[in-house]
């Protein structure tokens, strides 16, 4: 898989890049990033990418040419063009899934106040991370990068993937690890008992009991 990140602020993405999982699945070649900073396709003299928006309001506004030529320059047939947006739709695991068999993704990165409508004609999808603002999409385009990474085959083993939160709309079952008896909080005796069954059917019923409490809109999806 190939990813192009646009953005102003390329140095955010460099720890990103190379720590943990992330750094070994672009070693291996299991994916390749690129950061680009889209300033760098700006025909102004001054490298210029926003302006004032039209009909007034506060801050800038991003400015379509860079934008447009940018994409253009590096689009190809199997590419698809996401952009980071408030407005887009809130992401979930599903999407992730769906889009880790994508060949190339193309992440757009606002910034500012926004960016010019037009620039959305250029998007194949609009995505958010949740209903909250930040400064940029540089932090959200992190988030969705990691969780389809991930997912890629190779990348991590597949019985890690398969116990995890939202597979089936459930979440993760509680886990422990030594000692068994910590300050008086004891891990569950199904646990040590070896009983393979019993343990996966524990498992399951914790899965339920903590959606129920923790997030019954999960469970709501199936109705």
């Amino acid at each position: 898989m190939k990813i192009d990140i646009l953005s102003l602020f390329p140095d955010m993405f460099t720890g990103f890049l190379n720590e943990s999982i992330i750094k070994r699945a672009i070693d291996e070649h299991y994916v390749e990033i690129n950061i680009i900073n889209f300033r760098d396709y700006s025909k102004d003299p001054h490298q210029k990418v926003d302006d004032y928006g039209f009909g007034g309001g506060p801050g800038m506004v991003l400015m379509p040419q860079p934008i447009f030529d940018c994409i253009n320059a590096i689009k190809t047939p199997d590419s698809k063009v996401i952009l980071m947006t408030p407005q887009g739709k809130v992401y979930n695991q599903k999407m992730a899934y769906d889009l880790s068999h994508e060949k190339h993704l193309i992440i757009i990165c606002g910034h500012y106040e926004g960016f010019d409508e037009r620039i959305r004609s250029l998007a194949d999808m609009e995505i958010s991370i949740g209903d909250f603002v930040l400064t940029g999409g540089e932090i959200p385009s992190m988030a969705i990068c990691d969780s389809i990474i991930r997912l890629i085959d190779g990348v991590i083993t597949s019985e890690s993937i398969d116990s995890e939160s939202f597979n089936g709309d459930l979440l993760d079952y509680p886990v422990y690890t030594r000692p068994s008896d910590f300050r008086g909080m004891k891990v569950p005796e199904v646990l040590l008992s070896g009983h393979h069954a019993n343990i996966m059917a524990w498992r399951l019923e914790e899965q339920r009991k903590r959606t129920k409490e923790r997030r019954p809109d999960l469970l709501e999806r199936d109705d």
